[in-house]
């Protein structure tokens, strides 16, 4: 019985990605401003079909030299520097790039600038970030209560993983979530928990949020293809 139900099962399994991959794909537009090992690990999901029906139409940075881009060229995606001189101005741009692209989705991975609400409002949960902390479901909340029954503060922020270390909590962790006005306040897709080690500092702390979030980003667009499927 336990093999026909796995055999059941794969074989949904098989069918879904069949229907998915016979879709036209999900078209990301990836912003960057560092290395990108985010956009890495969507790359090699892409490559090893753990994300049937998903391409990355664009990698656009911030900053001239990213490593994000080269990881990009090197796997044949497109890629752009797109200086930021002001906000207006460089939003216009990406919102001209962002139609002739077709994009479906965009995917802040470690970009670090703030963008307009009026540009925010244009894409409706089409916007999505990773934050290295844990945000509740209602996004804007003050606490969050992790698996272990403590309440932590919300931390926002380009330096979270510092003000866990600071608040002396026990859990911190990553969230993927919908892109709002307020900054890292929107709700979440996906997020799972990081527990701080003895001795840990800002470096060490922020190097194993990482690694979660290599995971996390790709889950986060796997259930928004699904959603939409």
């Amino acid at each position: 019985m336990t093999s026909e139900i796995n055999t059941s099962l794969q074989a949904s399994m098989e069918t879904q990605q069949t229907q998915i991959s016979e879709r036209a794909p999900l078209r990301v537009v990836v912003l960057i401003s560092g290395s990108g090992s985010n956009l890495q690990a969507l790359i090699d999901a892409i490559e090893s079909n753990s994300l049937p029906g998903v391409e990355i139409a664009l990698v656009v940075s911030n900053k001239a030299g990213a490593l994000g881009m080269q990881r990009a060229l090197k796997h044949k995606i497109a890629a752009l520097y797109l200086p930021w001189r002001t906000r207006e101005e460089w939003e216009a741009k990406l919102s001209d790039l962002l139609r002739l692209f077709q994009a479906d989705m965009i995917v802040l991975a470690g970009f670090m600038r703030i963008l307009s609400s009026k540009f925010i409002e244009r894409y409706p949960q089409g916007i999505i970030n990773l934050h290295p902390a844990l945000i509740p479901d209602d996004g804007a909340g003050e606490t969050y209560t992790t698996s272990d029954g403590n309440i932590i503060p919300v931390f926002r922020g380009m330096h979270a993983p510092r003000q866990a270390l600071e608040a002396g909590v026990a859990i911190t962790g990553s969230t993927v979530h919908y892109v709002v006005p307020e900054v890292d306040a929107g709700p979440p897709i996906c997020r799972r928990e990081v527990i701080i080690e003895d001795g840990d500092t800002e470096d060490s702390l922020q190097e194993r949020i990482k690694l979660v979030e290599h995971h996390l980003i790709v889950e986060a667009i796997r259930l928004l293809q699904q959603r939409t499927s």
